[in-house]
């Protein structure tokens, strides 16, 4: 199963540059939770189920329209996967992040059960 997930996480990464919600949403199992980077809770702003799940991830490219995971390693262990990526986005207000963050996953049955993303909270960069 690892070799099928680790290939998961590549596809997802992939999917992620491209912008590409189809590809993610099929990714992801239909009880799918999605823990984003900020928000109010302890776990940042999470988002359950397919529906809220696809918005929690168009809102990344609505507040980042340029978003880009880069340098992507991924590993795999049992049913619990981590790729540690750089994040670059740029808001609209011109505001610029470039910061190593981490998800871990968790898998079933072939697809992404939960996705826990942290990043490192940097001050914006110039560009």
């Amino acid at each position: 199963m690892s070799q099928a997930s680790l290939a998961l996480l590549e596809a997802f990464g992939a999917a992620w540059n491209r912008h590409d919600i189809e590809a993610l949403m099929s990714m992801m199992a239909d009880d799918c939770v999605f823990h984003a980077v900020a928000g109010p809770d302890l776990m940042g702003r999470s988002f359950h189920g397919r529906d809220e799940v696809r918005a929690g991830f168009e809102l990344a490219w609505q507040t980042f329209p340029d978003a880009q995971w880069l340098d992507g390693e991924h590993f795999v262990v049992g049913d619990r996967g981590v790729s540690e990526t750089t994040f670059c986005g740029t808001k609209a207000d011109g505001t610029r992040i470039e910061a190593r963050m981490v998800d871990v996953f968790t898998f079933r049955d072939g697809k992404i059960a939960v996705k826990n993303a942290f990043r490192k909270d940097r001050p914006p960069v110039t560009a």
